[in-house]
């Protein structure tokens, strides 16, 4: 099967590719000692898969349905829990928080169809992903969507420690297709999903979703 990558990574990637090259043919010309060239060249070709599988953007079949909410990413949500989301309802909302490690996919995924009536970026710090004030301190990026089916969804792309760039695709008065390509994290991060209260929640604690595949929650069936 053929491998792609996200779009956001063909700069890291063709830098990363260059470095490795050279540094395989380097310590090939001028080291002698061949324990020591082969220890380098294949850490070189370690960091380099590894930054192939961060960047990796695998197809998605997303099954549409206008009253549910599907995963935004890859991760393991770590949150289910009703708290008050000051930014844009200012109100109580069900919070459903996906962390994601380095291995993961880091494409952030639209989980409704909609309009986007909310799209803001804020600089912040760089607290682990999974600190309780990583939402409100941390770089992040704050989006919501709203159909007339399900309603209004908002969703916050977390920078985490190792995390550095937050890609948000998403335009206020747009509209935007459940499962397409909304953004991307780089290097460790989280998304928090804010939902009305009474959604149904499918997902558990500790459970490892899918981004675009997997249903977090549905309304009004």
């Amino acid at each position: 099967m053929f491998l792609k990558f996200h779009k956001e990574g063909a700069k890291i990637i063709m830098i990363t590719v260059t470095c490795v090259v050279a540094i395989i043919l380097l310590a090939d010309y001028f080291l002698s000692t061949l324990w020591l060239i082969k220890s380098i060249q294949i850490l070189a070709l370690i960091f380099l898969i590894l930054i192939l599988q961060f960047f990796r953007n695998p197809t998605r079949h997303t099954k549409f349905n206008p009253y549910h909410v599907v995963s935004p990413v890859d991760g393991k949500v770590v949150v289910i829990e009703e708290v008050y989301e000051p930014e844009y309802f200012k109100d109580n909302r069900l919070q459903v928080s996906i962390f994601m490690s380095p291995i993961n996919v880091h494409v952030t995924r639209y989980p409704i169809s909609g309009d986007v009536k909310f799209s803001k970026y804020h600089p912040g710090k760089y607290l682990v992903a999974w600190h309780p004030k990583a939402s409100t301190e941390n770089e992040r990026t704050t989006v919501v969507i709203e159909n007339s089916e399900f309603g209004p969804v908002l969703y916050r792309q977390i920078a985490g420690a190792l995390a550095k760039r937050i890609i948000n695709y998403a335009v206020e008065g747009t509209k935007v297709g459940q499962g397409k390509d909304g953004g991307f994290i780089k290097f460790g991060s989280r998304v928090d999903l804010y939902l009305p209260l009474d959604s149904k929640i499918h997902v558990k604690l500790n459970q490892v979703v899918k981004g675009a595949e997997d249903i977090i929650a549905s309304r009004n069936e």
